[in-house]
């Protein structure tokens, strides 16, 4: 699954979590000035590991993530199933719901059907 650890300095070093996208946390998030928001990829358990450690850990709703290069994280299945982008309609790096074993990421300057991706069609 993945979760945000929100930092004041350096990204979350622990067993199991990976950092995959930064970016600078959002002027609306209270006390966010200074923040920067990393997008991390662990289980429910090294998520609440980091928090009882003192780390600030937001859990993600399905959604889109905007990053500070136009690009960001499109999460469904509440974290579950994430797409990392570098634009709104390029896919980066992704994790397969279910049933879509075979289906591969799309590779640097392959075309993703949009279509299908929204609307499975």
């Amino acid at each position: 699954m993945m979760f945000i650890v929100r930092s004041g300095g350096e990204p979350p070093e622990a067993p199991g979590v990976i950092v995959k996208l930064a970016r600078r946390t959002p002027d609306i998030v209270p006390d966010g000035a200074g923040q920067t928001d990393y997008f991390c990829v662990g289980t429910a358990e090294a998520a609440a590991a980091l928090r009882e450690a003192g780390w600030t850990v937001v859990e993600l709703h399905d959604g889109w993530y905007a990053d500070d290069r136009g690009g960001g994280v499109a999460i469904w299945g509440q974290g579950r199933y994430w797409e990392i982008r570098d634009t709104p309609f390029t896919v980066v790096e992704r994790v397969q719901p279910e049933g879509e074993e075979g289906v591969e990421t799309p590779a640097e300057g392959d075309h993703v059907n949009v279509r299908r991706a929204i609307f499975g069609v």
